[in-house]
């Protein structure tokens, strides 16, 4: 029998994620298909109601803004998203007669896998862009790198609410700070995560060239900008230009995808799936 999967959000014709699981599961030879479904918040419920009884889906891939409305659609979170409250992955498991709807996140261990491979510095001063569901993942993601402070600038702080929340589950401090203060105290970072809707940092990347035009560098920091659509973002190129090291977040969406692969076919992801998921989406393989 085929299975279907599919990710889930709002706008959603930009993603990446189809041709990155479809290539894996071409690879491995399992018949899943995988679509991209457009789906506000307010016509969640209703969706996830529509899949019930019906045994061919196996998994959904979960973005904005629907990260965290996803944990009143399932009936277990497990590992870190229990804490975050903030779901990017649910899978479908048998249940005896029935089936037992299980959410997870795989956004942090998506960018912890490509943060490191950068060569970010150990217990690294972070900062952290934005205050929605990806940002609590953000979080997690340096805490595990080792950092025991983050910055998080937010443009409201009024809605920065999953963003505290996930430095008090993982044990973080956190100074919240206004998005006007952010190319300053950038600069300075060893790891700065955007997660910034596109364009959303168009504003910094400027002040970030006129800083460094006074003789403000970037230094050897690493940036992940989760925004990937369109590549590369005014701020990967500010802070790429200046001495930065920039990771693209096709890298982290790439490894986020190969766990939800794996959830949702059973088959281990190995190098030569990792190749073909790069290759699908244009992504250069670097020391994977």
């Amino acid at each position: 029998m085929s299975r279907r999967a599919a990710v889930l959000g709002h706008p959603i014709s930009h993603s990446k994620s189809p041709a990155l699981h479809m290539a894996a599961y071409a690879k491995l030879g399992v018949d899943i298909e995988y679509t991209a479904k457009d789906i506000e918040v307010g016509g969640l419920r209703t969706f996830m109601e529509s899949l019930r009884g019906d045994p061919t889906w196996c998994g959904l891939s979960v973005t904005m803004p629907l990260k965290s409305a996803m944990v009143q659609e399932v009936d277990e979170v497990r590992g870190v998203a229990a804490a975050l409250g903030v779901i990017n992955t649910v899978v479908f498991e048998p249940d005896g007669d029935s089936v037992r709807r299980v959410g997870y996140n795989t956004d942090v261990g998506g960018i912890v896998e490509a943060v490191r491979y950068a060569g970010v510095a150990a217990t690294p001063h972070a900062a952290v862009l934005g205050g929605g569901g990806t940002s609590a993942a953000a979080i997690a993601a340096v805490h595990d790198l080792g950092a025991r402070h983050v910055d998080v600038f937010v443009r409201d702080s009024g809605r920065a609410r999953e963003a505290q929340a996930a430095a008090a589950a993982v044990g973080i401090s956190l100074a919240l700070r206004p998005i006007i203060e952010a190319a300053g105290a950038v600069v300075a970072s060893d790891l700065v995560i955007s997660t910034l809707p596109p364009r959303a940092a168009d504003g910094l990347a400027e002040e970030l060239a006129t800083l460094t035009g006074q003789g403000m560098g970037t230094g050897a920091g690493v940036l992940l900008d989760v925004a990937y659509d369109p590549w590369p973002s005014r701020l990967a190129e500010a802070w790429q230009g200046h001495g930065g090291v920039v990771v693209p977040g096709l890298e982290m969406l790439m490894y986020q995808a190969a766990e939800q692969i794996r959830r949702f076919s059973g088959c281990d992801v190995d190098a030569s799936v990792i190749d073909v998921m790069c290759d699908s989406v244009g992504l250069p393989r670097r020391g994977f």
